[in-house]
């Protein structure tokens, strides 16, 4: 048994020509989160109690949603109204306690308001103007919607409106004509996608956190898998699990809890169950990352690739968008 941590940036149509400007900032901006967690797991920064393992989480997927290269925070996919909304869970594996917030257009870090819901209030989901009272009252750092608004994800939802359709994290644009080209972000790719962490520590006590702005073009008050505990966001004794991809498919199918139930009911291993479950999803809709509280790590995809990072305690490490290590 030893201390683990997986980290993903989103699931999704990612071409094997992603240019190296597309691809390097989220390949560093993983590799600093994943050194982050590793330092405080290394220097035993955090009691191996259920909290302070949650607020490790917290603080992980902060450090993803910082970097405008992920769907969430600053860089944010826009509804169909031009609009950001925001969402996020975290969950603690122990106790099962946990918190979700959705409908976000001004909340910096949706997963630190998520964490409040869980701690200080007898509420599991705080949603839209209720939420975003929420976070003033308990003096979350807020800004202008137009902060988390970007040129690309601008041009994003053109592409995705001309196309007429809803697009999951990396989904290439449908040009409608030649002239377009010029216009459109190279490679297809549109600097998105969810981001989630799970940990466990050297105690086997586990957490995961998710956050994203959904999908391109999706409908405004539409909500997704992220926030939904069992779908997007589990963690109990045995796992930790933090999904990506289409949220209606990991909805229909709760998948981050699926993996926790074929763990228990058909004794499978966490490698085994993660891959039964996504298995089960159509494919080109889903990935995960999960650890178990003996330490294992688990990362699968039905996309043609996912964004994601890992490290134990034996000193594996690795940084990964397709099948083979970067």
């Amino acid at each position: 048994m030893g201390w683990a941590i997986a980290l993903h940036g989103g699931a999704g149509d990612i071409p094997h020509s992603l240019p190296p400007d597309r691809r390097l900032p989220r390949e560093a901006g993983l590799r600093h989160c994943l050194d982050v967690g590793i330092a405080a797991l290394k220097a035993h920064k955090y009691p191996l109690d259920v909290v302070e393992l949650v607020v490790f989480a917290y603080i992980t997927v902060r450090e993803l949603e910082n970097y405008p290269h992920f769907n969430a925070g600053k860089g944010s996919v826009l509804t169909s109204s031009g609009t950001v909304e925001m969402e996020a869970s975290i969950m603690d594996g122990k106790s099962k306690k946990c918190g979700a917030v959705s409908g976000l257009s001004t909340v910096v870090n949706a997963v630190s308001l998520a964490r409040l819901v869980m701690e200080k209030t007898p509420h599991i989901y705080l949603g839209f103007h209720g939420a975003e009272a929420f976070a003033r009252e308990q003096g979350v750092e807020t800004a202008d919607p137009s902060y988390f608004i970007t040129p690309e994800n601008i041009e994003r939802l053109k592409q995705a409106q001309d196309a007429n359709r809803v697009q999951i994290d990396y989904t290439q644009p449908v040009q409608k004509e030649a002239k377009d080209a010029a216009a459109t972000i190279p490679n297809g790719d549109s600097q998105i996608g969810t981001v989630g962490c799970v940990v466990v520590d050297s105690e086997g006590n586990l957490a995961s956190a998710t956050s994203t702005g959904g999908l391109v073009n999706k409908m405004a008050g539409r909500i997704g898998d992220s926030p939904i505990i069992g779908a997007g966001t589990y963690a109990n004794h045995l796992c930790a699990v933090s999904a990506t991809g289409k949220g209606e498919a990991m909805i229909r199918g709760t998948v981050a809890r699926d993996v926790a139930a074929v763990m228990e009911f058909k004794g499978l291993s966490l490698k085994e169950a993660a891959a039964y479950v996504i298995d089960q999803v159509p494919p080109g809709n889903a990935g995960l990352v999960a650890v178990s509280s003996t330490g294992e790590i688990a990362t699968v995809f039905n996309t043609t690739g996912m964004f994601r990072a890992c490290a134990s305690e034996d000193g594996y490490s690795e940084v990964a968008i397709w099948d083979s290590p970067l």
